[in-house]
């Protein structure tokens, strides 16, 4: 994501803070060094079990809630694994990294869903593509955060994941 230097301690506080949340997960993919070169991430994934009282739930919850009632927001909220981070290097994107990634971020996850947020730039992104390709669908699209920024998309699914199926070859 790059984001700008003044950003990155903020960005520590809050990585710190979810590191402590119930049922966190993480992956690191990298491609080794050698003796020349050394070794580069080339992406990586967290999430953990959501609940009331952590920012983003809460958030997500009162727009589900405004969008469609409490058993709506119940339905995606009461029971969610949230992806809070999912980034793959652009030099990488592509060959399946981000997929190996949330797929084994969510592999063997005990709760009812999944959800996330991605931007909403394109609804036809190569990340949109990726989640809905395992059963994600749109939650809320347009949607901004308080304090602004981006408008986002937040998508969910139901575990487990959709199987991955490839696209059928030529003959």
């Amino acid at each position: 994501m790059r984001p700008p230097a003044e950003q990155l301690p903020g960005r520590h506080t809050i990585m710190e803070r979810h590191a402590a949340y119930p049922g966190f997960r993480a992956f690191v993919a990298e491609r080794r060094g050698s003796f020349l070169a050394p070794t580069e991430v080339t992406g990586f994934a967290y999430g953990f079990h959501g609940a009331r009282g952590q920012w983003w739930h809460d958030v997500v919850h009162q727009a589900l809630t405004d969008l469609g009632g409490p058993d709506h927001a119940a339905e995606w909220l009461d029971d969610p694994f949230e992806v809070a981070e999912l980034h793959v290097h652009p030099e990488h994107q592509g060959q399946g990294l981000g997929r190996a990634l949330l797929t084994s971020l969510c592999e063997g996850r005990r709760e009812r869903t999944v959800v996330l947020s991605t931007l909403d730039r394109r609804p036809d992104s190569p990340a949109r593509r990726l989640y809905r390709s395992v059963g994600m669908v749109d939650l809320l699209t347009d949607f901004e955060f308080p304090g602004g920024g981006p408008r986002y998309a937040v998508m969910g699914a139901a575990f487990p994941l959709a199987p991955y199926a490839a696209a059928p070859s030529s003959p």
